[in-house]
């Protein structure tokens, strides 16, 4: 028997934790496979389409990611779903119907609570409940999460992260938020002042922090490393305004580290944010204040536990 939930899940954050452990449990219970259904984009993007109007947004976890993060919450099957125009206008009965029973034979559904899907979101928790008795679904509303009367959601955090609140943000999400990206070719400048930086090409459609320079943590797969494992380090985000740069990058400095990692694939765990980008006098400057971020990085990383 499947016992499925449905929901975009961007960022996997606490509340979607709190959710999908009541899945996981309820398939133990009835010995059956946990199943999470979410979609290809956020809903949102195409209903906007739809009426004419633009809409776009960064997202806290890519594909990838978001399927991994479910699987590590013990989730067993991810279905990936094709948010179409089609889809966007099908009711919550005909979801059910077509989808979540004729398709994957879903046996049991844990709703969300408040939670509502289907279009125009005109149908509640009663209705899913009749309709699932029609079908042969049992309905089971999930119980809501609160921590400290705050309601976690992916547009706060969205908004700490825009903010630099990456400490803060990790009490939204229950791990560090990270991004993953491949090393590319740079400018070399901090080779040449001392400080050499990996610089990472992240997909378009992940939500990038605020610019600043941050402590963080690294995972790797290289010779020189286990996989999985950690390096230190700093990274910063912006526009490197003493050298008048023209784009906006993504640069990491790993301490006490000296192999190529050039098309690596980079996992970067952000710990805390030290400081705004700013522009310097001189590049002789810029160093002394690089010395200065990496001494505040490496005792706010020896504080924190890991990722």
């Amino acid at each position: 028997m499947k016992v499925a939930t449905i929901g975009f899940f961007d960022g996997v954050h606490k509340g979607h934790q709190f959710l999908i452990r009541q899945v996981v449990e309820e398939a133990e219970r009835v010995g059956g496979t946990s199943v999470c259904v979410t979609f290809d984009i956020p809903p949102r993007c195409v209903v906007e389409q739809m009426k004419g109007r633009e809409f776009s947004i960064q997202l806290l976890t890519t594909q990838d990611e978001k399927v991994m993060l479910l699987k590590r919450m013990g989730i067993q099957e991810v279905m990936l779903l094709e948010f179409t125009p089609e889809m966007a206008m099908m009711s919550a009965y005909d979801f059910m119907a077509q989808v979540l029973k004729r398709q994957m034979d879903v046996g049991v559904l844990v709703i969300g609570y408040d939670h509502r899907f289907g279009h125009n979101r005109s149908e509640g928790f009663n209705d899913y409940v009749r309709y699932g008795e029609e079908l042969g679904i049992r309905i089971v509303q999930a119980q809501a999460y609160a921590e400290d009367h705050i309601t976690v959601s992916s547009s706060l955090i969205r908004e700490t992260l825009l903010q630099g609140r990456v400490a803060d943000c990790r009490q939204l999400l229950g791990y560090n938020y990270f991004i993953e990206g491949v090393v590319v070719n740079g400018y070399q400048v901090g080779r040449r002042i001392g400080y050499p930086t990996a610089n990472i090409e992240v997909p378009a459609e992940k939500l990038i922090p605020c610019d600043g320079v941050y402590a963080v943590k690294v995972e790797l797969r290289d010779e020189a490393f286990e996989a999985g494992g950690e390096i230190d380090g700093m990274l910063n985000i912006g526009w490197r305004p003493t050298f008048n740069g023209s784009r906006r990058t993504i640069e990491v400095h790993l301490f006490d580290f000296h192999s190529d990692i050039y098309s690596e694939q980079l996992r970067i765990h952000f710990i805390d944010f030290i400081r705004p980008e700013q522009r310097f006098d001189s590049p002789e400057a810029l160093v002394c204040q690089l010395a200065e971020d990496e001494k505040q990085a490496r005792e706010v990383l020896q504080s924190k536990g890991k990722s």
